[in-house]
């Protein structure tokens, strides 16, 4: 599948997308964020960009809150148990790498534990478009310094909470909880703080194919199943119990199997995201004024990209080692050049003539031979008086052999017009 990568996302879509769901194979979960996010083409675009990029010194206002962030990400994993070891070294090249990249954005705290979860599946350089590709298609504006979309998608969030669970919509807003109190960690970390490792994975692997919706599918799984009942309700008698619910869910809703069908199931589409976004933009520009941050539009997945983004791959053109010019005939040819077809035409017909040739004269042919003596000289073979012979090698075989060779001749050329 990897190996046929655009034949595959062109025509089986649907395919990747169910092997998404049903989870990629560990050993092949890296190279699929790459296929998947369009991080492999961009790697393709860019040789030798991060490596300009993690030589080049770096800003020192974000080098240093970087540095201050590499013990804090996932501190009980081997890659980053050490401080200084190689895991928080490559960490640190990436986030390093990404402030050089898009100064105007910067460093967000976000983006490290995103960009840890890269770096246990694949090289640093890879993780460093991976990463470049989630901040730039997946969740644009996420992580620039007013936090606009993020507030946005909060709105967008919280709109689509009253068609999935209505309970839970009208308990946060009696509470008044906006939604950035428990949203904010989930979307920009990707949940890659708040789920089992198990689920993070799989939850990623739906990401990465089917683009944003993913993540609002979760939240509003989360958000449904904590406080989507009136007997769940009953302990959430006030903003602080209501947001220590949503900061400490129940394992059972966060396990991989119970989570991952609920969010296959949960009819959210990219449609009802743009046009909730569209909603919100507007009572933004009514409320607040323009959009500070104009971020690039948001592609929902794997598809999405590869269309904005096709691979850099030529398609495969025949390479002969004789190069001719446009207009040029083949060598041994009269005329001009002729298409494939009709060369394999005039070749089964060659072919055809030497099978002719090589048999041998039939009794009537040699009569016809012997009749005709040297009436006509036989096309392969000059004249005579052309030919410097000895006398002694002018047999009386040899006028034989020529009647032989002449009579084969014009029967093939009768057979050839007949």
């Amino acid at each position: 599948m990897l190996n046929n990568w655009d034949k595959w996302m062109a025509k089986k879509h649907k395919k990747i997308r169910l092997r998404c769901q049903k989870g990629i194979p560990p050993s092949l979960r890296g190279r699929a964020w790459q296929y998947l996010s369009g991080g492999k083409v961009k790697l393709q675009q860019n040789p030798g960009k991060f490596d300009e990029l993690d030589m080049s010194p770096g800003d020192p206002k974000w080098l240093d809150v970087i540095e201050r962030d590499l013990h804090r990400q996932f501190p009980f994993h081997e890659m980053f148990v050490s401080r200084g070891g190689h895991g928080q070294q490559d960490l640190f090249r990436v986030l390093k790498a990404y402030t050089l990249y898009r100064p105007e954005e910067g460093y967000c705290q976000a983006q490290a534990p995103i960009a840890a979860v890269l770096l246990m599946h694949m090289p640093a350089e890879q993780a460093f478009w991976c990463l470049v590709q989630i901040c730039e298609k997946y969740l644009p504006g996420y992580y620039s310094e007013k936090l606009e979309a993020i507030q946005l998608d909060g709105e967008i969030l919280f709109s689509l909470l009253q068609k999935v669970s209505p309970v839970a919509h009208k308990h946060l807003s009696q509470q008044k909880i906006d939604p950035l109190l428990y949203m904010t960690e989930w979307f920009m970390c990707a949940f890659s703080r708040t789920l089992p490792w198990s689920s993070v994975l799989r939850v990623w692997d739906m990401f990465f194919c089917e683009g944003v919706k993913i993540i609002f599918r979760v939240g509003l799984v989360l958000l449904k199943h904590a406080l989507g009942s009136p007997e769940k309700l009953k302990a959430c008698q006030g903003q602080y119990e209501t947001i220590e619910r949503l900061r400490s869910l129940s394992p059972k809703i966060m396990q991989e199997a119970f989570l991952v069908q609920e969010v296959v199931e949960l009819p959210v589409t990219e449609r009802q995201i743009e046009r909730e976004h569209l909603i919100q933009l507007r009572r933004w520009q009514d409320t607040r004024g323009e959009l500070q941050c104009h971020s690039p539009p948001r592609l929902h997945g794997a598809k999405a990209i590869l269309e904005a983004e096709p691979g850099p791959w030529p398609t495969l053109q025949p390479s002969p080692s004789i190069r001719l010019p446009p207009d040029a005939p083949l060598p041994g040819s009269k005329g001009k050049y002729k298409p494939p077809k009709q060369v394999q035409k005039e070749q089964r017909k060659q072919v055809k003539a030497s099978g002719q040739r090589d048999k041998p004269p039939t009794p009537s042919q040699a009569k016809v031979a012997a009749a005709a003596g040297d009436a006509c000289p036989p096309r392969d073979v000059p004249p005579k008086d052309l030919v410097h012979q000895d006398p002694q090698d002018s047999a009386p075989q040899d006028s034989a052999y020529h009647c032989s060779q002449e009579s084969l001749t014009s029967q093939e050329s009768e057979d050839t017009y007949l």
